[in-house]
């Protein structure tokens, strides 16, 4: 390798030496961001083979990497096969992560994996000990090809008779990796722009399909170790997987029977009862920061719309391809008010005391998150006139990386789309991975203050 070479490499791995998990990991989904833009304006990304403007192309791209779906064109209309493609990569590397990736082609290529690596995997996917994370690596990339490639099949088997066999085979391959990756990014736009899966509410093969893409996608790779490991014995689970899997049932049932009351006399008019609860439970489980819609989601009742930010907002499970504060962190709120509303000591669940730490750290992403989806709002109503409504669905559904949208994506400004920008990519990386990223290490007080009291409620 010529010289200039060899010093490239050493003031790269210098760079990398000095930068904490967060930061490594923060700056590596912006160098993702930069890349995909960059591509994505080429005039071979687009239908026209005209080089597409560079802010429309940050804004797909960050979707894509962030696995979000919210969209400045639509996917099929505006990009070539070749943007489809890059789009889809992203997708599927911001989906699982690039370190995890990265980890599993070391394996391969059977290359040394150091501690840093291994901790900067256990950070990538939020494992609860470094241990075993190489090994989780390679389940995790598995498991990804089984789920991904039976979704394919099964979604394939409904799109071939429809548009042809190799289109079928690759319709079936984008959304089942969509879906997997909990992305919402769709090529239906060849029945209508931005109609996503509208033509399909009452089609079984293809919700039950997506559906569970999305639900697999979003309970965690920590949740799937688990269940794994212990089959279906619920009591020797950990206490992660049990809360994951009692919350999420409860969010999707109790969500999609809200839905169903909401909408009965709105969108569901004029359904049968298969199309009534496929739409109901597709609209609950496509909340939790999927992306996808069966019905025009600007349509939706008042009720509904508020029901959905509160989903996107809550998103999916930790280490998972999905956004949002996430399940536990809500969890642990309500645990905490529940001990204190009780009087007892410590946040317990099953038996078990969480640590202190753990509400701290549920405490802030929560407080974060609700404070940049409120404050980009405020933002974008002070400078467009949308319905509030509106504007606090596209926020929080910008910060929950679900892709939603009532429709006023395409008619926002430059200043409010870089807004939704910044919230997409809070949102991949984590609010508060985003916030530690800017400090290298913890600053710890060697001299205490003094004890202050103030009046609480």
């Amino acid at each position: 390798m010529p010289a200039s070479g060899r010093g490239l490499l050493k003031k790269l791995y210098q760079v990398r030496s000095h930068l904490t998990q967060t930061q490594f990991i923060a700056y590596g989904f912006l160098g993702m961001i930069l890349m995909g833009s960059l591509l994505l304006m080429l005039p071979i990304s687009s239908r026209t083979r005209e080089a597409s403007s560079f802010l429309n192309c940050l804004f797909t791209a960050t979707s894509a990497s962030c696995v979000t779906g919210l969209v400045a064109y639509d996917t099929w209309s505006h990009w070539s096969l070749f943007g489809q493609l890059v789009v889809l990569t992203m997708i599927q590397i911001g989906g699982l992560g690039f370190v995890t990736i990265g980890v599993f082609l070391s394996i391969v290529l059977r290359r040394k994996i150091g501690l840093k690596e291994r901790g900067l995997m256990q950070e990538s996917v939020n494992t609860l000990e470094i241990g075993g994370v190489v090994r989780l690596a390679q389940k995790i990339i598995i498991g990804t090809a089984i789920f991904e490639g039976t979704g394919a099949v099964l979604l394939a088997i409904r799109f071939i008779p429809q548009f042809g066999l190799a289109r079928g085979i690759y319709y079936g391959i984008f959304h089942s990796v969509s879906a997997f990756c909990n992305a919402g990014f769709d090529l239906m736009g060849c029945q209508g722009p931005y109609s996503s899966l509208v033509n399909y509410y009452n089609d079984w093969l293809v919700n039950l399909t997506v559906m569970s893409l999305i639900v697999i996608g979003g309970i965690g790779f920590i949740v799937w170790e688990d269940l794994n490991r212990h089959g279906l014995h619920f009591r020797r689970y950990m206490l992660h997987t049990k809360i994951v899997l009692l919350t999420t049932f409860a969010l999707l049932f109790g969500s999609a029977w809200l839905f169903y009351r909401f909408e009965e006399n709105n969108l569901l008019t004029g359904m049968d009862t298969s199309g009534k609860i496929l739409t109901s439970l597709f609209s609950a489980v496509t909340a939790r920061t999927a992306g996808f819609n069966t019905v025009d989601t600007g349509a939706l009742t008042d009720a509904s719309k508020m029901l959905t930010v509160i989903l996107m907002f809550i998103g999916g499970s930790p280490g998972s391809t999905a956004g949002g504060v996430k399940t536990t962190t809500i969890i642990v709120m309500y645990l905490h008010l529940w001990s204190s509303i009780q009087r007892t000591y410590g946040v317990n669940a099953f038996g078990r005391r969480l640590e202190d730490d753990v509400l701290k750290r549920a405490s802030a992403i929560f407080m974060i998150n609700l404070t940049l989806a409120l404050g980009a709002a405020l933002f974008i109503m002070a400078t467009q006139q949308f319905p509030v409504m509106d504007v606090l669905f596209e926020s929080f559904s910008a910060i929950g990386t679900a892709g939603m949208t009532t429709g006023i994506t395409r008619d926002l400004n430059s200043w409010s789309r870089l807004v939704i920008v910044f919230l997409m990519y809070c949102g991949r990386v984590g609010s508060l991975s985003f916030a530690l990223s800017f400090t290298q290490r913890k600053k710890v007080a060697r001299i205490q203050q003094p004890v202050g009291q103030i009046t609480i409620g």
